[in-house]
């Protein structure tokens, strides 16, 4: 979103700062002592080498001034062309190009002859005496003489000191009689010389001898003077500007805002001077008092992008946070927060009525203050429900909504009568939202049911925020009015599918692969980053902001570190494939030859952690910056739409490999822990298996214990090496079918089952026929709380130990359970369990237990093999292979 301009005239009632308010304050940060003092004066000299504003040519040891937005002079800039075009990189280009001189025009010494004076030429001589070397090489070739250089100087006098430049914007000293630099002279000559402006021709060398003042007659003064008025200064790369001739504000707040850039330097953020001289230009024909009054749209595209990011750091400046507040937006700087791929500037002016704006903006400072948000989202989602509903209430509501006393539930009613609608029938938002892209505007999307949740929900957090606060009663609003508006719901979007297997083989084939690539056309990593998305499952912007460093070998196993964001963990490893980690080496040599390439020498290592290993084109000296999702998205679609496989996306591809590690034999903790996702419920939400427990392969190889009603209760039934899946397939039972519900349990007795009674008086806790499972295991704490309970009011200590020896079976089946479930990896969801539903028996983790007396018959068994030097290698093996 583009930010408005910063204006200068607010309403009455806004306490902001006056233009001698803000003139005073950008004086008081200038004087200050950590201000630069290269930046204080009117006419700024700036380094060659300045980090931020240098103007150097890139050749070491060459004098010259670079191309405006290249690394070269102009004879170096062709010459490095031509070596890029032979295939040679920058290196070669360093060692083989050689430094130049400065020629005419710049140098930064003194005049030989008139120490006053600066240099003009190579001969190191000002523009007047270099001129009159010319005249005189000229006479002496013409009559066949030598030209002695020291013999011609030891005859000239120094000129006198000419002053400034009569141009009122120019800061360069003069060179001529009639007081112009050498560049205006020529300016003043092609421009017909206005005002006829000449040198006495009687006034020589006598003269000079006698130091009489310099006599200029003019065919009209007030003409020439007019010219030097009005004419511009010299935009050239020599570390010059001249902010002569500005009104003091726009003069201090481009001084300001030029050290305030250069002290955090962005990437891509260096700013060329001599486009910063053309914003002082057009300053200078607009005649304008503040940066905040120039007319962007009548400025070049360069010096307009300039004015804009100083206006940023004005901005800071000039509002306090109150200040944001009357002007109708609010500034995360002024909290110390960056949203994601968002600037500071929040823009909420759109919410025409003051008190919505007003509840709008209480809200977001709360939450930058208290909690600031990862990214823009909420601010986004509250925004565009509050815009939604101002834009419905000064149609429609009386007096535009702008009185809160006068709204009703029925203003209420009719605004979630107008959404819905226009969701139903697919119009256009009422409200005015910005839709500014890198393209350009574009038109509003239509309404969608998922929008008009989000509107819901925005708005109502605001409101419901305002009940709470008691802001709402301040105001008069009424709370009808608050409360009738709907709760927006989840608002998720519909859930993807993975890649059928059609779909997959598309995606993998090698030519259709080859054809990714050479959409690729800088060789930015298309490819290679498709490929770490569907072999890893990992999110696109996990991959595309990959560091160099980001793969590594730990006991031969191929690592691969990224940062999990979205979830707050940073340097996260993963195990991938031999085939990803090759590809990924090859493109971490890619990317160390482009930096090579581009700074003629190899990165360090305090570097080599920082570099993206897929770096942008634009803006990316250092090589820090990935590239955007935006440009992988957009080829990545291109390439889908060549396979003829209908629509697909890249996200997809954690779908399908969170589905596949189910079916692998993962479970929901598994795939978690691998997807790097933050809960178990949004695991299940990438999970696509019906009728299958992802719990189901692990509990059929976990280790059972005896249940309360059994000859040792809690005794883990299989010891040693785990049971193999067939053996445990064949103990286990299908409680759907052969089982029947009881009290904190299962019935396993078929006659039972079969719906007759129970011979036993239904004593299941005695009862070898009753199966205990890890859904159960909360039922049981709380009966071993109720027995302990009891045992502490017994009468006497007799009765209170007869009551523990009475329970101590089914509290050594308890521990027992625990130990089993804690030692698979199910403890934490059998706690998370609460009261089954009747549907919940329908599941395969409940439905799936064994007998205890079949489970004591098979560790029988096992013992005696153990006992006679059996090793069970080969059911590891298979355990293995069914893995």
């Amino acid at each position: 979103m583009t930010a408005q301009p910063l204006t200068l005239t607010v309403s009455s009632a806004a306490k902001t700062r006056t233009v001698s308010d803000r003139l005073e304050i950008l004086h008081a940060l200038i004087a200050a002592p950590t201000f630069d003092p290269v930046f204080r004066d009117d006419v700024i000299q700036v380094a060659p080498d300045h980090p931020v504003y240098g103007w150097n040519c890139r050749v070491p040891g060459c004098e010259r001034s670079r191309n405006a937005f290249l690394d070269f002079c102009g004879e170096h800039t062709a010459e490095w062309n031509a070596v890029q075009r032979v295939g040679n990189g920058i290196v070669e280009f360093l060692s083989k190009a050689q430094p130049l001189k400065v020629r005419g025009g710049r140098n930064l010494d003194s005049c030989v002859i008139c120490s006053h004076a600066p240099a003009y030429s190579g001969d190191g001589l000002c523009f007047l005496h270099a001129g009159n070397l010319v005249k005189w090489r000229s006479r002496q070739r013409r009559q066949g003489k030598p030209c002695d250089f020291e013999l011609w100087a030891d005859d000239q006098l120094p000129y006198p000191d000419f002053g400034q430049c009569k141009v009122v914007a120019c800061g360069r000293a003069g060179a001529h009689w009639i007081g112009l630099c050498h560049h205006h002279l020529e300016r003043y000559r092609r421009e017909g010389s206005p005002g006829g402006a000449e040198k006495v021709r009687n006034w020589g060398k006598r003269s000079r001898e006698l130091s009489l003042p310099v006599a200029v007659t003019y065919t009209d003064q007030v003409l020439f003077r007019r010219w030097c008025t009005q004419s511009e200064p010299i935009g050239r790369m020599d570390g010059m500007l001249s902010l002569l001739g500005l009104r003091p504000l726009v003069r201090a707040e481009i001084k300001w805002t030029l050290f305030h850039h250069a002290q955090s330097p962005e990437e891509g953020a260096r700013w060329c001077l001599n486009i910063v001289q053309q914003l002082a230009t057009q300053c200078r024909r607009q005649d304008v008092n503040s940066l905040a009054d120039l007319d962007l749209e009548q400025c070049p595209q360069h010096p307009s992008k300039v004015a804009q990011r100083m206006l940023h750091h004005l901005r800071v400046v000039y509002f306090s946070r109150q200040d944001t507040k009357d002007a109708g937006y609010i500034e995360t700087a002024h909290y110390g927060v960056r949203l994601t791929n968002h600037g500071s500037y929040v823009d909420i002016s759109n919410v025409s009525q003051r008190w919505l704006r007003d509840l709008l903006w209480d809200w977001m400072d709360t939450r930058l203050t208290t909690d600031p948000p990862r990214s823009r989202q909420p601010f986004d989602r509250t925004r565009r429900g509050c815009v939604e509903l101002s834009a419905y209430l000064e149609a429609q509501a009386p007096g535009g909504g702008h009185d809160p006393t006068m709204l009703t539930k029925d203003h209420m009613v009719g605004f979630v009568a107008d959404q819905r609608h226009r969701a139903e029938h697919g119009l256009k938002p009422l409200g005015v939202h910005h839709t500014v892209r890198r393209r350009g505007p574009q038109a509003a999307a239509d309404v969608t049911k998922l929008q008009v949740s989000r509107i819901f929900g925005g708005a109502r957090l605001i409101l419901r925020n305002a009940l709470d606060s008691g802001e709402a009663q301040r105001i008069g609003l009424d709370r009808i009015f608050i409360v009738t508006l709907p709760h927006g719901g989840g608002g998720k979007a519909g859930r993807r599918r993975p890649f059928s297997d059609e779909v997959a083989r598309a995606l993998a084939n090698e030519q259709n692969l080859k054809c990714l690539d050479e959409m690729d056309l800088e060789d930015r990593g298309l490819r290679d980053s498709w490929e770490a998305i569907v072999t890893t499952g990992r999110r696109a912007s996990e991959v595309l902001e990959l560091r160099l460093e980001c793969i590594g070998r730990y006991k031969n196993l191929p690592l691969l570190w990224h940062d999990q964001t979205k979830v707050g963990n940073v340097d996260e490893g993963i195990r991938i494939s031999e085939r990803l980690y090759q590809r990924i080496q090859a493109r971490q040599a890619k990317t160390v030859a482009r930096f090579a390439q581009r700074h003629g020498r190899q990165p360090a290592d305090a570097e080599r952690r920082t570099l993206a290993l897929f770096p942008r084109r634009t803006t990316n000296r250092t090589f820090v910056k990935s590239v955007s999702y935006g440009w992988y998205r957009t080829l990545f679609s291109e390439w889908v739409s060549t396979l003829n496989i209908g629509h697909s996306v890249s996200h997809q591809a954690r779908h399908t490999l969170a589905t596949n590690l189910l079916k692998a034999g993962a479970n929901l903790t598994h795939v978690k822990r691998y997807l790097g996702q933050v809960s178990d419920a949004m695991a299940e939400h990438y999970v696509h298996l019906a009728n299958t427990d992802p719990m189901l392969d692990q509990a059929l190889q976990a280790i059972w214990v005896a249940g309360p009603g059994a000859a040792q209760p809690g005794l883990i039934l299989s010891e040693g090496e785990p049971m193999s899946r067939e053996e445990a397939e064949a103990l286990a039972i299908d409680l759907t079918r052969r089982s029947t519900p009881a009290e904190g349990g299962f019935c396993t007795f078929q006659h039972v089952v079969d719906g007759n009674a129970c011979p036993w008086n239904l004593d299941c806790h005695n009862c070898d026929k009753f199966v205990m499972s890890g859904a159960d295991l909360v039922y049981w704490h709380r009966k071993r709380d109720q027995w302990r309970t009891l045992a502490e009011r017994a009468p006497d200590p007799k009765v209170a130990d007869y009551l523990h020896e009475l329970f101590e079976p089914t509290a050594r089946a308890i521990a027992g359970l625990e130990r089993a479930l804690e030692a698979v990896g199910l403890l934490d969801e059998a706690l998370a369990l609460d009261l089954r539903r009747p549907q919940d028996y329908f599941g395969r983790v409940w439905a799936t237990a064994f007998r205890a007396e079949e489970l004591a018959r098979h560790a029988d068994l096992q013992a005696t093999d153990n006992e006679y030097g059996t090793d069970h290698i080969d059911d590891a093996e298979d355990n293995e292979d069914s893995a």
